[in-house]
């Protein structure tokens, strides 16, 4: 079963070693043999292991800072990209550039080079990949917004930050809207946006206070937990029950449990002994009661 499934998924591979081996053939023509097929991608990757292997044990030796030492780890970064570009389209959804993310890997594979140690016994893409997933992952935590804003209303901010530095080093004190609107020539209300826009970097928890007012969290002021929510689903199964009894029975339990009315009150209401009111209700229920397969 596992091989047919393998085989409708494409994922059947056949092993280097254990391939057939065709032997070049000959140009009928020209009596010439034709180049062998371009290398599959799994053996491209069994050489990029190998070399990654051959370069670390070259690596090891080398004395860090040194001229070689740089231009085999240069090597080792170089051999391993496609690592990083496979772990960072596991991200294609997150709507960022993807040169963004492949340079954030990148910087964890290079981690992963300085500290990796050969003599473990543990290959290399095992130990680098979640260095390199961890760090595409802060990344987005720390650096990515929760809500994506204009390009340039983002390029804005940068600059009202920058002048928020400036004229806080300047005046040694926080500077006002007018202030950095003054040394932007821009409008009050486009450094009030750029200021919304940059909160966008961090999601506010709804459990938070609102700062300076002491007023109670969003969360406190958005509305409160319905009590009658926990019978919805009996009401609905009421309903469903109750269309298959009998007419006057459906009006005796609408009476009797809906308008509160006593069974005395319910026979006067019908014209019937409060007796016979007795019975249909223990019938109704032995009635609802089968029907109710939850139960059952």
């Amino acid at each position: 079963m596992w091989l047919i499934w393998l085989i409708r998924r494409g994922g059947v591979t056949v092993p280097a070693s254990t391939a057939p081996q065709v032997p070049p053939q000959q140009d009928p023509q020209h009596g010439q043999e034709e180049a062998p097929p371009p290398p599959r991608p799994q053996s491209r990757g069994a050489d990029t292991r190998a070399l990654t292997q051959v370069l670390f044990g070259q690596l090891k030796d080398l004395q860090p800072g040194t001229r070689e030492h740089e231009r085999i780890r240069g090597a080792l970064i170089e051999a391993n990209l496609p690592l990083v570009r496979y772990a960072a389209a596991r991200f294609r959804s997150r709507n960022e550039p993807m040169e963004d993310v492949v340079q954030v890997g990148t910087i964890g594979l290079i981690n992963a080079i300085d500290r990796f140690d050969p003599d473990r016994g543990v290959q290399f893409p095992t130990f680098a990949m979640p260095t390199v997933v961890g760090e595409i992952k802060r990344y987005f935590r720390d650096n990515v917004r929760t809500v994506h804003v204009p390009r340039r209303l983002h390029e804005l901010w940068v600059q009202v930050n920058a002048a928020t530095e400036d004229l806080t080093t300047l005046h040694g004190r926080t500077p006002t809207t007018p202030e950095i609107a003054e040394r932007l020539r821009i409008s009050e209300d486009e450094v009030l946006s750029c200021i919304e826009a940059g909160r966008s970097y961090h999601a506010t928890s709804l459990e938070a206070a609102q700062e300076g007012d002491g007023l109670p969290g969003l969360l406190d002021r958005l509305g409160y937990e319905d009590p009658e929510l926990a019978g919805v689903e009996h009401r609905d199964l009421v309903r469903h029950l109750l269309v298959q009894l009998p007419e006057r029975e459906q009006r005796i339990l609408l009476l009797r449990y809906y308008n509160n009315l006593t069974q005395s009150q319910i026979s006067a209401e019908l014209g019937v002994s409060q007796m016979h009111v007795s019975r249909l209700l223990a019938r109704s229920f032995a009635r609802l009661r089968s029907a109710n397969r939850i139960e059952a």
